[in-house]
């Protein structure tokens, strides 16, 4: 797949090559069941793994906690360095919500399973509270 010195770069190559050369994505059968899956869309049109990108594409590529947008501006069909990988590619995502930025909190080690109060207040941290108890008010975990 990779060409020699003296030939021009290639200017299509298979989604799953280019995902997994430009490190969007771990290892190449990643990035086939992810297109398999349906979690990657090329022009907002759903895509298979063997489908041929070109300069200019943009891939929308869900991730677990966010959703990747990039518009492609190199052929790649070899892994490189990720400083290479970046130049390859236009970032337009949006910024990861904040709670999955956050380190979750912590325990002290040693204090022993939280108790019904905390765990309510650790779940409100996350976001999770609604979901978890629904109908539950403020002022009954007191």
């Amino acid at each position: 797949m990779s060409a020699r010195r003296d030939e021009p770069p290639p200017s299509t190559v298979r989604l799953d090559v280019w995902l997994w050369s430009a490190r969007l994505m771990p290892t190449r059968s990643a990035a086939t069941a992810a297109c398999r899956g349906g979690h990657v869309r090329r022009n907002g049109e759903p895509v298979k793994a063997a489908q041929k990108i070109v300069v200019g594409d943009e891939l929308r590529v869900r991730l677990p906690g966010r959703e990747r947008i990039v518009v492609v501006t190199r052929i790649l069909t070899t892994r490189v360095g990720a400083p290479i990988a970046r130049e390859s590619y236009e970032d337009h995502s949006p910024e990861p919500a904040p709670q999955l930025a956050a380190a979750p909190p912590r325990r002290e080690r040693g204090t022993g399973r939280p108790t019904k109060r905390e765990r309510r207040q650790f779940d409100r941290l996350r976001g999770r509270d609604a979901a978890r108890h629904p109908g539950l008010d403020d002022d009954q975990d007191r």
